[in-house]
């Protein structure tokens, strides 16, 4: 059996902000100043190692007891921008998720309910101390929400197929956009929504990825990386992956009250996600 740390997790897609040094606060500032200068940076499928390595203990770690002091860094024209993994918040978070989707007999067999109201307490002391937390980083499963390709445009597609060999670089997928066309997508395709339909899932995702935005420096980044999500996809499907175009073409056609050419465009991002809702199916 393959050690945790030589595994690759396949199935999580990840939105981030990177946002500039100058948007945190000392001591922390200067805490990721030095952070960005490590030559030995851990990547996204290590923060997912480390996470499952905490289930494998009888009883499980769902939250690590320590909040981690890892982040993603990217540089923009010389500015050094963080995205804080902030593992233990999105563990609270993940864990009250993970609740509403298993079945009861299966969700207290992985988390028994002692450790679950456990954590919920040590969750609810720690957001009373810290009522404005919000995390960097959102995860999607088997999946990258509707809502997530309005933020980015086509032109912004960054694809690395990758080395392909033995212990080689894996494929990479993702997109990078400013937070002020990020914001401006988003309100746009809020405006191009509403007129089209009254109310829904992709309006309610919408506005909640919207709200999350608003909390976050006006000079940050958004990115919208595949992440593992690349070894579930075939490579040739990958490499013609233009989701963000479909999304925009979907949007646009709203726009002109063209719903067949919206719902063509909608009928395309299904078909190419149906191999990783298959996948997800399976497992």
């Amino acid at each position: 059996m393959p050690k945790v740390s030589s595994v690759i997790v396949p199935y999580a897609a990840y939105l981030r902000v990177y946002e500039p040094l100058a948007a945190f606060p000392e001591p922390e500032r200067s805490h990721w100043a030095r952070y960005a200068h490590r030559p030995d940076r851990p990547s996204y499928q290590d923060e997912l190692r480390r996470s499952l390595a905490d289930l494998v203990p009888t009883p499980p770690v769902p939250v690590p007891v320590h909040e981690s002091g890892d982040a993603f860094v990217i540089q923009v024209d010389g500015v050094v921008c963080v995205c804080p993994w902030r593992t233990r918040l999105r563990g609270w978070q993940a864990l009250s998720e993970v609740a509403e989707e298993l079945p009861p007999p299966v969700l207290d067999a992985v988390l028994p309910p002692v450790l679950r109201r456990q954590t919920a307490q040590d969750y609810e002391r720690w957001l009373a101390r810290n009522p404005d937390a919000r995390p960097w980083i959102r995860t999607a499963t088997w999946q990258v929400p509707i809502n997530w390709f309005v933020l980015v445009a086509d032109d912004e597609r960054e694809y690395d197929k990758g080395s392909g060999a033995s212990g080689g670089s894996a494929p990479v997928l993702r997109y990078r956009t400013p937070m002020v066309e990020a914001r401006r997508r988003v309100a746009r395709g809020l405006r191009a929504l509403k007129d089209a339909i009254d109310e829904g899932p992709l309006i309610d995702g919408l506005v909640d990825v919207g709200r999350w935005l608003e909390e976050f420096h006006p000079r940050s980044f958004v990115e919208l990386d595949y992440g593992g999500l690349v070894h579930a996809l075939p490579a040739g499907e990958l490499e013609d992956d233009h989701s963000a175009a479909d999304v925009a073409e979907g949007m646009e056609a709203l726009r002109r009250g063209d719903g067949e050419a919206a719902g063509e465009a909608y009928g395309r991002l299904v078909e190419r996600w149906r191999s990783v809702r298959d996948l997800r199916s399976a497992n």
